[in-house]
């Protein structure tokens, strides 16, 4: 998982591009890009939409629905279930008991739309809400479902009453870099895809380039985009470089043919375990990127 396109449910118009986009999954939403009065026709129409043009879809499908806290989720579950979508992304999730929970609403959700249990994945946000940060170290415990963790800003903004998530520079404040950090560890302890959130200035591909650049060099494997226009300079940054491929294989063939030791020698510079492990990764994220492209 590249790039996470955003498209609100309740526009037609805004899934056909979508659907187009070149991402790896879409991101159809129920949630903050729904007015509160088209909820119900989204959920339905949204639905309806990704049936009838799954075929032509090379994306994974996953709906944002409404958080527990909304009294809207069941309804939205019901809805794109029978969508038969590829995931589910829980907004404002608290910690891995609310994957727990979901999880539980998804099984009886696949039963009655004849899905395979397990087969709908969750992707949580789990910075929107203080209580979201500080149950980052629950995903560690890991869930079957889990496709990853993200992380978002602008509800978190909200919900501490932060005026501006960003200084003068541009930069992220230092309440926003940790829950940025901790979503990064989040992943890494649930052995999960750990997902950038999004660059809101849609009109400034510099400065979306920029940060997608020092989220793959972070650790990131993905970063979500709120328009078409993102997906490509998304993809192209979390693809890795044919030059990256090459020294890659080259310190896990080497280890190989060594017999798997602890340290390699290879040109005069000495790799050791955590090299060979980082390399795999980097491997494994190659063969995803073609599979997607």
């Amino acid at each position: 998982m590249r790039s996470l396109l955003f498209v609100p449910g309740d526009s037609e118009r805004k899934l056909e591009k979508a659907f187009a986009s070149g991402a790896d999954v879409l991101l159809i939403d129920l949630e903050d890009s729904v007015a509160p009065q088209n909820k119900a026709a989204a959920r339905v129409a949204a639905a309806k939409y990704s049936v009838e043009h799954r075929a032509a879809a090379k994306a994974l499908i996953y709906f944002r629905v409404n958080d527990f806290s909304s009294g809207l989720l069941d309804e939205d579950l019901r809805s794109v279930t029978a969508a038969r979508p590829d995931g589910i992304m829980l907004p404002k999730t608290a910690g891995l008991t609310d994957v727990e929970r979901l999880s539980a609403r998804l099984r009886v959700a696949e039963a009655e739309h004849d899905l395979p249990d397990g087969s709908v994945r969750i992707l949580p946000i789990i910075s929107e809400t203080a209580a979201g940060v500080f149950g980052a170290s629950t995903y560690g415990r890991g869930h079957e479902r889990l496709a990853g963790v993200t992380w978002g800003a602008e509800d978190l903004s909200a919900a501490i009453g932060a005026r501006a998530t960003r200084d003068e520079a541009g930069h992220y404040t230092e309440v926003f870099r940790l829950a940025r950090s901790l979503t990064l560890l989040a992943a890494t302890d649930a052995q999960v895809a750990a997902i950038d959130t999004v660059f809101v200035d849609f009109r400034y591909p510099e400065g979306l380039r920029r940060e997608c650049l020092e989220a793959e060099r972070d650790g990131f494997t993905g970063k979500m985009a709120i328009h078409p226009d993102q997906v490509p300079i998304i993809n192209e940054a979390f693809t890795p470089s044919p030059e990256a491929v090459a020294e890659a294989r080259a310190v896990v063939e080497a280890f190989a043919a060594a017999g798997n030791p602890g340290v390699v020698g290879i040109g005069g510079r000495m790799y050791d375990r955590p090299h060979l492990k980082r390399a795999e990764r980097l491997l494994a994220r190659s063969g995803q990127a073609l599979s997607s492209d």
